[in-house]
């Protein structure tokens, strides 16, 4: 088995052949004017061993979760990463985890990891290959305990907030016909309180959801849609229509909108602000922007100069968002920081000499610092990464790029044959093709 890696990395070359402020930096883009942009430092957060990691998510005390691969690189476990220490957090019996989930400031880790039963389906559900039930998983101190189903046989954490509260997706016992082979089952967006799962409604006619995130208010925002075949950007069987906030009192979802397209609409991201960051196709359905929600309006953030496909994955409350944005060849990834009405590519804002390329921001916190996954450029390895801020440096709009022939804004880096081969070798890595968008 290999990890899950490149099945959402895989999305990017597919698709890219895509109100009031409560304070400042968290207002419309198109209302904004440019402020400071910070300067940042790196630090390689390392592997468990293999030569693949992914750092996802980060709370407001610094601690990292993500996943990482072990030696020889075909089993992958979640970690946490404290103090310049990473954890291997282990399984619930299977060969694998992962953390495509955030932590909260309780250091409650959220993901999914295999069981040892075998899935009586052979649904695969998690991507691991190995056919094995998958279960999501809430760990603390040293201990991993899973979360229930809504009855079906496998499920998954995506994140969890300050309260416990987690939100993901979970089988139903009820087969869906409309499902391709090998899903059997419904899979409904999910919200575990005290460990106990409820099912959150979905779009009226949708038949399949997933949430992806939560805030500390318990608002939760995902997408539903229909089944269909398995998705890399989604790591789902889903064909996501209709991207959804759920507020607590609301019977019904909120449709969030889109940007013309009529599928691949999802809310991937939500602040305590009610802000909500996400993806959603264009006209056509030929290629996804980065959006940005917040009182019934849709913007579109648009992409890097140069490039055709974006994605928005988190937001902290002062309104700073992080992702990536691609090129139309797929091969050139570059994690961005939007703040301000303003993208950045985040590799113009770190040393020049940096040894780490920055692909892919994931999670960022209420101090600004970022996380995702990066290149290690003297060895094509991906390693993740946490990015510091240090300092204000000026307007964004006139951040100088790096000098030609360094890595930055003006001079895009195609992963080299060695990495695009290991990203590969990663398939069947799960949960955040949602977040990413593609790369084969």
């Amino acid at each position: 088995m290999k990890s899950r890696i490149c099945t959402w990395i895989a999305g990017i070359i597919l698709f890219a052949a895509l109100a009031t402020p409560a304070l400042l930096g968290a207002q419309e883009p198109s209302t904004i004017q440019a402020s400071q942009s910070v300067r940042y430092t790196i630090t390689d957060l390392g592997t468990l061993g293999g030569s693949f990691s992914l750092a996802y998510g980060i709370n407001d005390n610094g601690q990292i979760d993500g996943s990482s691969t072990l030696p020889g690189d075909n089993v992958v476990h979640s970690f946490l990463y404290n103090h310049g220490a990473m954890t291997d957090l282990g399984t619930l019996g299977g060969a694998n985890s992962e953390s495509f989930a955030n932590l909260n400031n309780a250091i409650q880790v959220a993901g999914a990891a295999e069981t040892s039963v075998t899935d009586p389906n052979n649904e695969n559900f998690c991507s691991f290959g190995t056919n094995l039930i998958c279960l999501g998983f809430v760990w603390q101190n040293g201990i991993m305990t899973p979360l229930s189903t809504l009855g079906g046989n496998n499920g998954q954490a995506a994140a969890i907030n300050n309260r416990g509260q987690v939100a993901g997706y979970s089988e139903t016992a009820i087969a869906d016909p409309n499902c391709p082979v090998p899903q059997v089952l419904q899979f409904r967006p999910t919200l575990w309180t005290a460990g106990q799962a409820r099912a959150l409604p979905l779009y009226p006619g949708d038949t399949e959801g997933a949430a992806f995130w939560i805030n500390n208010q318990g608002e939760t925002v995902g997408a539903s849609g229909s089944c269909a075949p398995y998705d890399p950007r989604y790591a789902l069987p889903l064909q996501p229509r209709h991207a959804l906030l759920w507020r607590k009192s609301s019977v019904q979802p909120i449709d969030l909108g889109n940007l013309g397209g009529k599928i691949n609409n999802a809310g991937f991201a939500i602040n305590d602000m009610e802000q909500v960051v996400g993806a959603s196709d264009l006209p056509g359905d030929m290629y996804q922007h980065a959006f940005f929600w917040h009182n019934g309006h849709m913007t579109d953030l648009g992409t890097l100069p140069g490039d055709v496909v974006s994605a928005a994955v988190a937001i902290n409350n002062k309104g700073q968002v992080t992702g990536v944005s691609i090129d139309a060849s797929g091969q050139n990834l570059r994690a961005f920081l939007w703040q301000n009405g303003v993208m950045v590519d985040l590799n113009t804002l770190i040393p020049a000499n940096s040894p780490l390329y920055l692909l892919h921001g994931f999670g960022i916190n209420s101090q600004g610092q970022i996380v995702g996954f990066a290149l290690q450029t003297s060895t094509g390895e991906i390693h993740g990464f946490l990015a510091t801020p240090i300092s204000a440096v000026g307007n964004l709009a006139s951040v100088s790029p790096t000098a030609e022939g360094e890595v930055g804004a003006t001079s895009k880096f195609a992963l080299p044959e060695n990495a695009r081969k290991q990203l590969q070798q990663q398939r069947g890595f799960s949960r955040l093709g949602v977040r990413l968008m593609g790369l084969q």
